[in-house]
């Protein structure tokens, strides 16, 4: 098996650069569209088969270094019997927040294993088909709960905020609940064929520094130690606030995923060497044409300067307009560059 993508994670040296990127199994890719046709995300995600397929479609167009799992972030809705739905434009809709006493101890314990099978099945294939990673996934507590307190959520997240201030003992049930459901699924995801876990915390970047450390780190911690304590290789990410950097180290992760608002050197100062980290191209680059998506590529992996613990992504998810062959040119790039040369040369 290609294994770059888990020894960059351990920040071993490598010959070249692992490449994967957040939304390669999507809208950007012509044949995702006759694949999915009319079925929304989390149907989709019920059908094992055609998840499976999906999730390995872009290893089709492109040589890359780990595949990741087609799902959604509210598939835990799912496996908690919630009557979650996706709107277009809007995203994970239920049909009433949960932010009284009431709705928030209505929710019963549940095993993913059981509830979450079809999940897990996906998985099981992916790991018989493919000779790359699959990265498995779930959403951070917080960011979950920007669909969950406030149904449908405002642009800001006023209100999950508002809630998160004014009941700190409720948003504690309901963080804690989350943490250790979140821990138990992904657990499940690794010993079904996932080789890796990322975090994502979506929305976390409209959060300062102290509410961060006070509402949040704790169970993001709480779920990133598990892992670590099962020996599961995990990516911690967050966008949107450069400033929370340090915290998001310091919640934990094998490596930290990095949007594009520092340079990537400077943010790794920030993170520490001491991990891995990935990103950070900017995916609107890539809608400029070829020439600019590449050249801006190659300024990652020069200040970079083939340090090992990089993963080349993108530092949010691709662009659906993003064309294929400038995916593909970047790919190409990415592979092509000695990690010896650029250790060689510094920025």
């Amino acid at each position: 098996m290609n294994d770059r993508f888990i020894r960059a994670l351990r920040r071993e040296p490598l010959d070249r650069t692992p490449v994967w990127f957040m939304r390669q199994a999507g809208r950007s890719l012509p044949r995702y569209h006759d694949l999915k046709g009319g079925r929304d995300l989390l149907r989709v995600t019920r059908d094992p088969e055609l998840a499976a397929r999906i999730t390995a479609l872009p290893l089709e167009y492109f040589p890359l270094d780990a595949a990741v799992l087609f799902a959604d972030i509210s598939t835990i809705f799912v496996g908690a019997g919630l009557d979650v739905r996706i709107e277009k434009g809007v995203g994970p809709v239920l049909p009433h927040p949960y932010d009284t006493a009431e709705r928030i101890r209505s929710l019963e314990a549940f095993e993913p294993r059981n509830t979450l099978d079809f999940v897990l099945e996906t998985l099981s294939l992916l790991k018989a088909r493919l000779d790359v990673p699959v990265v498995g996934f779930i959403g951070a507590p917080f960011t979950l709960m920007t669909y969950l307190v406030e149904s449908p959520r405002s642009r800001e997240r006023h209100g999950t905020k508002a809630f998160m201030w004014r009941e700190p003992e409720l948003w504690d049930e309901l963080m804690s609940y989350w943490a250790d459901h979140l821990l138990s699924f992904a657990r499940a995801q690794v010993e079904s064929g996932a080789s890796g876990i990322q975090l994502f915390d979506s929305w976390a970047g409209s959060l300062g520094p102290d509410d961060y450390r006070t509402y949040v780190l704790p169970y993001s911690r709480r779920i990133l130690g598990g892992l670590k304590e099962h020996g599961i290789p995990s990516i911690h990410f967050a966008t949107g606030n450069p400033a929370l950097l340090p915290l998001l180290a310091e919640a934990g992760g094998d490596g930290i995923g990095l949007d594009w608002r520092l340079p990537i050197d400077e943010a790794w100062k920030v993170v520490g060497h001491d991990r891995a980290v990935q990103g950070n191209l900017d995916p609107a680059s890539l809608l400029a044409g070829r020439d600019v998506a590449v050249a801006r590529a190659d300024e990652v992996l020069r200040r970079v300067g083939g340090r090992p613990g990089h993963v080349f992504n993108v530092g949010h998810g691709l662009l659906p307009e993003t064309d294929p062959e400038v995916i593909g040119a970047v790919v190409e790039h990415v592979q092509s560059v000695d990690l010896n040369v650029l250790r060689g040369e510094g920025l």
